[in-house]
């Protein structure tokens, strides 16, 4: 039975990004994700209480800050890691097309359950800070600061892309394009960190 659950649950934050992608986020409805599911309608009720409670849970299995272990680096190549950690956030952010809209309408929000994700985010976001500013030749305050600029402009370009080609000269729609981003912050972790 548990099992059963598991996969309904699974049919339905599935149905929420496939509808995203194909039909965008006005299309969602507790009728519409249900039949793209398969499944009846109540259980996106019994299971997740609300439309809002799917689309939390939804944002929870793939946001990138939410999914991100934050074990300690190697000492070692702390600077390998931090180039690695930034790379998979722009894959992430350029590869989920759902949550690129998901998150242009967080933008707007005021929901319960989108104030939760973010206070989750900015702990997690914290406690990656408390992590490597001990690496950083650069003080902590600089430090936030930049990796703040680096964390917004990797989630604004990649929503931008959908709608704009082009961005300070940089195709944003382009693996191209996103390599000489990632070499530009390849070059921002060079000078900060040890």
């Amino acid at each position: 039975m548990e099992r059963d659950r598991d996969m309904t649950e699974e049919k339905l934050i599935n149905a929420i990004g496939e509808l995203i992608v194909g039909e965008g986020f006005e299309s969602l409805g507790v009728r519409k994700v249900a039949d793209q599911a398969g499944v009846n309608k109540t259980l996106i009720y019994r299971y997740f209480e609300s439309l809002d409670g799917l689309i939390y849970a939804y944002m929870k299995k793939h946001d990138f800050w939410l999914n991100t272990p934050l074990e300690r680096p190697d000492v070692s190549d702390i600077k390998g890691y931090l180039k690695t950690f930034y790379r998979r956030e722009i894959a992430e952010c350029r590869d989920n097309i759902a949550l690129k809209r998901l998150k242009r309408w967080e933008l707007s929000s005021d929901k319960d359950f989108v104030v939760e994700i973010r206070a989750q985010r900015e702990k997690n976001g914290v406690q990656f800070m408390e992590m490597i500013s001990g690496f950083a030749k650069v003080d902590k305050e600089q430090l936030q600061a930049i990796s703040a600029l680096m964390d917004a402009g990797i989630a604004y370009l990649a929503m931008f892309a959908e709608n704009c080609k082009m961005y300070n000269d940089i195709d944003i729609q382009s693996d191209k394009g996103w390599e000489q981003i990632a070499k530009g912050i390849d070059a921002l972790v060079d000078i900060m960190i040890k």
